[in-house]
């Protein structure tokens, strides 16, 4: 055989080997596209739980949300009806605070079983008699409204001038002294059937039960039917005002 007989051999065989390999790695990329659309198409259906399980998801968070509506409307419920415990808990606190608010504190009355009582006639205003009550016991007493006057034998109590009322119950601590102030006639003569008095009585108010008896000066006192009182008040000069 001839060197170029062989050699032509050699190039085709080796011809053949390209075209061999050549067709085996054409045939491989095929594969290799397949596999990969493969692989596309099936992770496409992969694909498709997750949105499931997305939607799934949602209908669970909506269905909790829906679940947890009621729980949510029944809490401002249950906050109602503890506001209302709560409101009417304060409320019955609130009445028992105003009932000892309205329940005046016990104070002992003055009587003349507790006080020491005088008569003094004034120089001004004029005609007029400053009655004091002092307060001779060991507890804080009252003395109420007006004193109930009485002169000589007198069938009838003086009125009371309704100008004086003081603003409060006047409160005397032990020692201290309480004032009314009587007027015993007109300054100006004008009243009428006036006589002379030598002895008084009155009681500390028109509920009370004993009677103070005050001296007078030894010549007396000149009443006439202009005689009236005022209320009790804590001070002389409130006394001596009208």
């Amino acid at each position: 055989m001839s060197a170029r007989t062989t050699r032509t051999r050699v190039l085709a065989a080796a011809a053949l080997a390209v075209a061999t390999l050549t067709l085996t790695a054409c045939n491989n990329g095929e594969g290799v596209r397949d596999e990969g659309a493969s692989a596309g198409a099936t992770s496409q259906p992969s694909s498709t739980p997750t949105s499931e399980s997305q939607k799934n998801k949602e209908t669970t968070t909506d269905a909790g949300q829906a679940a947890s509506s009621p729980d949510s409307t029944s809490k401002p419920k249950d906050g109602k009806g503890a506001q209302n415990s709560s409101g009417s808990t304060g409320s019955s606190d609130s009445s028992k605070s105003s009932d000892s608010q309205d329940t005046p504190p016990t104070r002992t009355p003055c009587t003349s079983a507790n006080t020491r009582a005088t008569a003094t006639v004034v120089s001004r205003p004029l005609n007029h008699l400053l009655l004091t009550v002092t307060n001779t016991g060991s507890k804080n007493c009252n003395v109420i409204g007006y004193p109930a006057v009485r002169f000589g034998e007198a069938q009838s109590v003086p009125p009371v001038m309704e100008e004086s009322k003081p603003q409060a119950v006047v409160t005397l601590a032990p020692g201290e002294s309480g004032y009314a102030g009587v007027r015993l006639s007109a300054a100006d003569g004008s009243g009428s059937n006036g006589y002379t008095a030598k002895s008084l009585s009155f009681y500390l108010n028109t509920d009370s039960g004993a009677a103070s008896k005050p001296s007078l000066p030894a010549k007396g006192v000149y009443v006439d039917d202009s005689i009236a009182v005022t209320y009790w008040q804590q001070t002389m000069a409130d006394a001596l005002t009208w």
